[in-house]
């Protein structure tokens, strides 16, 4: 198994590895190739949380709206897309946003 320390290489964060998870009580394995699973790492680090807390929080996220889960790899990809976008997006202060005009 690659560890995510060992990832150092571009050609790297294309590979799949793997992992094996507890959700709710029952235990299945997801493949993500390895930039997804450096992705997951930073959110679960800026949520003060482990990886496997993380995906159990995203997987109830995913069940309690009631979603069809046809594949929970795939929702993984979504979340970590949409995490990136957010984090590309230049932060807006207070007094930036008083003085911007609205749109019309």
């Amino acid at each position: 198994m690659t560890t995510m320390d060992e990832i150092d290489s571009p050609d790297a964060l294309y590979q799949s590895t793997r992992r094996s998870v507890r959700l709710r009580g029952s235990v299945t394995s997801i493949r993500l190739e390895n930039g997804f699973w450096q992705v997951l790492a930073e959110m679960a680090e800026k949520q003060g949380c482990s990886l496997p807390q993380l995906i159990n929080r995203l997987h109830d996220d995913l069940t309690d709206t009631q979603l069809e889960q046809r594949n929970f790899a795939s929702f993984l990809r979504v979340v970590c897309a949409r995490y990136l976008a957010e984090k590309a997006q230049p932060e807006v202060t207070e007094t930036e946003q008083a003085t911007e005009e609205p749109a019309i």
